[in-house]
Order: structure tokens, then C-alpha cells, then sequence
């Protein structure tokens, strides 16, 4: 009888996988490991990955069963096939990294800090208040602000092209524009879903 339920059981669990479709979802645990990276990089903040946490028993702590065994061996397997890495560094964005990291410490911290600039919804920046910066120094922030974003788009296009799927690059952005705000210091603006400002 148990060869009989082990037999039904197999070729349920290989039935299945069988229908198991690949497609490559976007993998986004990894986006936002990269996001936390880069930006984090980019603010100067220091490399400290928090500890990983411990594994919880399963259940009552007793061993799984034979079957659900089976099935945990073959279900996730196919399902990790579709759960890529996200590759960060290349040669682009490295590069965009090394400006951006600059470009934050020489100009954008400072109308950071002050309120003149802050963080979009959609992973940019933008003029916040453009009365808070003297005349002589709204060219500067103007240019600077073109330079960002120009860097940010082609950085979120880039991600998304290095790991062989371009269509990935608003899903990139949009994590990425979450976490430009998730680590916004206390006092920066930032923009909500709907456009407005808001301070942290």
C-alpha cells in the first residue's frame, strides 16, 4: 500500500513540474540588495550588512515527510531556475557610481541638507525650493540636477540591460526610488506617490 502512495505521489510531483512554466520574473530581493548597495554607496554610508537570521524549524520541528521531501526538492528547484542574481557592477556603472558619489558630496549633499533640492517619486531629483539658493547659485544646482538625473536614468537602464532583460528598467527604477527615499537623512524632502513634498 505505502509503494502505491509513493508511486501516486511521484507522478503527481513530476505531473506537476511538468506544468511548471520557466518564465524569469523580476528578481526583486535582488534589486533591492543592489539598491541598498549603490545608494548606500553613493551617501557614504558605511558597508554593514545587517547579520542573517536565524532558520526557524519548520512546523512542530519533526522531519518532513517523504512526499512533501519530494516536493520541496523538485518544485522550488525549477522555481529557483527563474530567480536570477541581479548583476550591479559593470564598467557603466562603475562610472556612474564614481560621478554620482562625487556629484553628491560636492553639490548635492549641501541642497540636500538645506531644502532646496530632494528626492522624486519616480528615483530623480528636483528643484524643492529654488528660494532657498541664492541667484548666483541656481545655474550650478540646475546643471547639476540635469547631470543626476541623466546619470540616474541611464543607471537604471543599465542594470536592466546587464542582466539581459531591458524591460526590467522601470521595475529597477521604481526600487531604486523607493530606497533613494527610504534613506533620505532626517530634513531632506521628498516626494510621495502622488507628487507632493513631504520632509523626513
Amino acid at each position: 500500500m505505502r509503494k502505491l502512495i509513493y508511486a501516486i505521489l511521484t507522478t503527481l510531483a513530476v505531473a506537476l513540474v511538468g506544468c511548471v512554466t520557466i518564465n524569469v520574473y523580476f528578481p526583486a530581493a535582488a534589486a533591492q540588495k543592489a539598491a541598498d548597495q549603490f545608494i548606500g554607496n553613493v551617501l557614504g554610508e558605511p558597508a554593514n550588512a545587517p547579520p542573517p537570521k536565524p532558520q526557524q524549524p519548520q512546523g512542530d520541528g519533526m522531519p518532513a515527510q517523504p512526499s512533501a521531501m519530494l516536493l520541496d526538492l523538485l518544485i522550488p528547484a525549477a522555481y529557483a531556475a527563474q530567480q536570477p542574481d541581479l548583476r550591479l557592477a559593470t564598467p557603466v556603472t562603475e562610472a556612474l557610481r564614481a560621478r554620482m558619489s562625487t556629484r553628491f558630496k560636492d553639490v548635492l549633499r549641501p541642497l540636500l541638507d538645506n531644502g532646496a533640492i530632494g528626492f522624486t517619486h519616480d528615483g530623480l531629483v528636483a528643484l524643492h525650493d529654488a528660494a532657498k539658493l541664492p541667484l548666483s547659485q541656481r545655474t550650478q544646482a540646475n546643471a547639476a540636477i540635469a547631470e543626476e538625473n541623466r546619470d540616474r536614468t541611464a543607471l537604471y537602464q543599465e542594470i536592466a540591460k546587464a542582466n539581459g532583460h531591458p524591460e526590467w528598467a522601470a521595475q529597477i527604477r521604481s526600487t531604486f526610488a523607493a530606497t533613494w527615499i527610504e534613506k533620505a537623512h532626517p530634513g531632506w524632502y521628498y516626494q510621495d506617490a502622488s507628487g507632493a513634498w513631504k520632509q523626513r
